[in-house]
């Protein structure tokens, strides 16, 4: 199993967003994390195409986007053409994964599914041969800053034990709430990626906390 860094972005500084990008390019994390929000599926809104195209343009380091948005399979394309490297959607807002699934694929990304914290990992089981990667949401999807959901590391755990027993390579992935006191665990339970935002944009040395989960 990897050890993956993928710093949030919603929780940087948006005026000074290119700034905060050249921070993570000095950093050790390998990812950079792109919520996209349509305030439908989740109440809220964030980036769009243009934003995901600017960061783009400043980095090479992994574009790990993240939709949670409704009927996602409308926009895969654009999004692909826009940067992203990983294009994960929630199973909870397609009504035909396997089609979108294959959308991501097509259009030459890595494809991702996320599930929400009531949404169990046997929902996801079935699709584990075509996928990259799986992101668990250990906070309700929609907004930074929510304390993380207990539980969430048994579904990592849970989950690393399906993919094991059927030989996959799929990447998982955890996203909310992840501290220095909890990143540790979820390494433990057989994550490969840790998604951090306030932890890392709310600390006074951020390039010093991104090594120090690498490590927890």
């Amino acid at each position: 199993m990897s050890r993956i860094i993928s710093p949030s972005v919603l929780s940087a500084d948006f005026l000074h967003l290119g700034r905060d990008t050249e921070m993570l390019n000095r950093s050790e994390a390998e990812w950079i994390h792109i919520d996209v929000m349509d305030g439908v599926f989740v109440p809220n809104l964030s980036f769009g195409f243009p934003v995901l195209s600017a960061i783009r343009k400043v980095t090479t380091k992994v574009l790990d986007t993240h939709l949670m948005i409704v009927e996602p399979e409308r926009y895969i394309e654009r999004f692909a053409k826009a940067g992203a490297d990983i294009i994960t959607i929630h199973i909870e807002a397609t009504e035909d994964l396997p089609a979108a699934i294959r959308t991501i694929k097509t259009c030459g990304v890595k494809a991702g599914v996320s599930i929400k914290p009531k949404t169990p990992v046997s929902a996801i089981v079935p699709y584990l041969d075509d996928l990259d990667l799986v992101l668990i949401m250990s906070v309700e999807p929609g907004f930074g800053g929510q304390s993380f959901i207990e539980g969430s590391t048994e579904k990592v755990a849970e989950l690393r034990r399906e993919i094991d027993r059927c030989g996959s390579d799929t990447v998982i992935e955890i996203d909310g709430g992840i501290t220095l006191g909890n990143a540790g665990e979820q390494f433990t339970a057989g994550c490969d990626v840790l998604v951090a935002g306030n932890t890392i944009f709310g600390s006074d040395d951020p390039t010093r906390t991104i090594h120090d989960l690498l490590r927890a």
